[in-house]
């Protein structure tokens, strides 16, 4: 991966961290849950693809993407730059992060505390 990928994912990383209280939920699982259900849905609208709403989940991962795009469209405008392609490998790199800022790297002991 570039320095710009890196720099850009690290953009969106900021952004969420300052603006999305979804990344503080407390087991692991519903972490890496909703980190794949909300990043994916927002892949999918950056790019213009059809998104899932059949389930609850679904739509709720769906309200947080509508959010996130939003905001990286209106704060990034070299989104609009991106070909589809690129803004994929922008939000696996993303979801990456998330997933090890929130989970794998994270010092919070409660996420994986079976009793909690």
């Amino acid at each position: 991966m570039d320095d710009v990928m890196e720099d850009r994912i690290e953009q969106l990383v900021d952004f969420i961290m300052k603006w999305c209280l979804w990344q503080f939920h407390s087991r692991s699982w519903d972490r890496e849950r909703q980190n794949e259900g909300i990043l994916t849905k927002t892949m999918q609208l950056l790019c213009d693809e059809p998104v899932d709403l059949s389930t609850p989940s679904d739509r709720c991962y769906w309200v947080d993407a509508v959010y996130l795009a939003n905001g990286f469209k209106k704060r990034y405008p070299w989104l609009g730059t991106m070909e589809k392609k690129d803004i994929k490998l922008l939000m696996q790199g993303l979801k990456d992060r998330i997933d090890y800022l929130t989970i794998n790297g994270s010092l919070n002991q409660e996420l994986t505390n079976p009793l909690y």
